[in-house]
């Protein structure tokens, strides 16, 4: 999830298991413990683009990390707050209750997260909600800010911060259910279109859980198609595109080649355009795919112009988002 999320929640969870023993600092630490995961930022100081893809939600969002961080940290925040009437097993439960639940909503978007790292480098992907969702923010992000201005001895504010963390929750099990939903229907109609896949994933396009982006592998390409939620007609529109991995011949000895496939989970595209061949990434969509089955892939890396490919997950995410473009999603949105 983004930033602020982490932030929000993790102040949330420190209200409840520490607000009373250390007042408004348990918010404090818990924003903090719940964005310890995310400084792997730091590497991209070092990394080029692929090592820093592969870097980001890597080791620091492992579980011998999260294991290892909390013991750490508990100790040393057990010795810091000697006066305060709280167990080392207390600051490890709720260090630990932080850092995990930071590795399992990253879990849930598309990115993927190396929960097994350094043992393998496989990475785990839910693909269940968008990386940045407002509706699920919304609630823990309120929460925090309410607790910030009220009193520290405010009677509600062990009720405020349950508000803020179950509201968030039960949106996460919609999110599930739709999920279920969406892929159920994805089956019957690769089914009933006669399509053989190998393999396919669903996951939600931005902003939201209604509209749901659906890739499903063959042997040679892929089928890429749209469905909401509130779709009265069964049939999906697929869109074939070649995989083209024969373009890449000439660079397969590249180590980015190779971090880039890892990187994609071997959802891969190669496309020719005008500024040579790109690596299509598809996991991350397309910039308004569900308008134009034609559109460019939001996460495009330039093979020829390695330079050219700073911040390339989100390239080109929110081009032509003008107001017309906005009210044609609301209307794929609400279905077809």
């Amino acid at each position: 999830m983004d930033s602020l999320t982490h932030i929000a929640i993790g102040a949330c969870i420190g209200e409840l298991f520490l607000g009373k023993e250390i007042g408004k600092k348990a918010m404090l630490y818990g924003a903090v413990a719940a964005s310890l995961p995310d400084m792997d930022f730091i590497a991209g100081f070092w990394l080029n683009t692929t090592e820093d893809l592969l870097a980001h939600r890597g080791i620091t969002h492992s579980i011998l990390f999260a294991i290892l961080i909390t013991w750490l940290l508990a100790r040393f925040l057990k010795g810091r707050h000697k006066e305060a009437n709280c167990s080392l097993q207390k600051w490890i439960l709720f260090l630990g209750v932080e850092i995990f639940f930071h590795l399992f909503i990253d879990a849930l978007n598309a990115y993927g997260i190396g929960w097994f790292e350094p043992f393998s480098h496989q990475r785990v992907s839910f693909h269940i909600i968008f990386v940045a969702d407002p509706f699920y923010s919304v609630w823990p992000g309120i929460t925090a800010f309410v607790l910030l201005l009220i009193n520290r001895h405010h009677p509600g504010r062990i009720q405020w911060a349950r508000m803020g963390l179950v509201l968030s929750s039960l949106y996460l099990v919609y999110c599930m259910t739709n999920k279920f939903r969406i892929d159920q229907a994805v089956k019957s109609q690769l089914i009933h279109q006669g399509i053989s896949q190998q393999r396919y994933f669903t996951t939600p396009t931005s902003f939201n859980n209604w509209l749901w982006y659906v890739v499903a592998e063959t042997d040679s390409g892929y089928n890429i198609g749209y469905r909401s939620v509130f779709d009265k007609k069964s049939f999906i529109d697929f869109h074939y595109y070649n995989r083209n991995a024969r373009l890449l011949k000439p660079f397969r000895e590249l180590k980015d080649i190779e971090q880039l496939i890892s990187f994609s989970q071997g959802y891969y595209q190669i496309e020719m355009s005008k500024e040579g061949l790109l690596f299509n990434d598809l996991r991350f969509g397309q910039i308004n795919g569900w308008l134009d089955p034609d559109a460019p892939f939001v996460f495009h890396y330039y093979l020829q112009q390695p330079g050219a490919n700073r911040m390339v997950v989100q390239r080109g995410r929110f081009e032509h988002s003008d107001w017309p473009t906005v009210k044609a999603f609301l209307r794929r949105v609400g279905g077809n």
